[in-house]
């Protein structure tokens, strides 16, 4: 894969790759299986990977890109990496915390886009995923 003839220019001039590794996995899969598949992904060429809190494999998926950098595939700069908020954590107050966490789980300075995951807000008190019934909702 040529990862410079596979990306879009965004409005602010930087460049998307249009093809990217997904990280979740159900629970059942162990952790290290986003390890070895990030790396994997990275060592064929992917460069962007999507990963989220949610999925609570951060330090795995940081892990693989911190190795790949160490290793000479990449430079942190070629690696396109976007994370999501969760919809518990969509109050002002709460975003900013909510992305240093993920910053410390990845051991990485910055990520390259950074998007509500899910755009209905919830209640922080129930839990990252609250989805029994409407209750959860914050009003509107």
């Amino acid at each position: 894969m040529d990862p410079k003839c596979q990306c879009l220019q965004l409005s602010d001039g930087h460049f998307i790759p249009v093809l990217g590794l997904g990280t979740y996995a159900p629970e059942e899969v162990p952790k290290s299986e986003a390890l070895e598949a990030t790396k994997y992904a990275i060592e064929i060429g992917f460069r962007h990977i999507d990963c989220a809190y949610l999925y609570q494999n951060e330090e795995q998926v940081g892990q693989a890109i911190r190795s790949k950098i160490a290793d000479g595939t990449v430079r942190r700069e070629d690696i396109f990496y976007t994370s999501k908020l969760w919809s518990t954590c969509l109050r002002p107050e709460l975003v900013r915390p909510t992305l240093e966490k993920s910053l410390k789980n990845l051991q990485l300075d910055y990520v390259d886009l950074y998007i509500i995951h899910f755009p209905v807000a919830m209640k922080e008190d129930l839990g990252m995923i609250a989805l029994e019934d409407n209750s959860q909702y914050n009003d509107f």
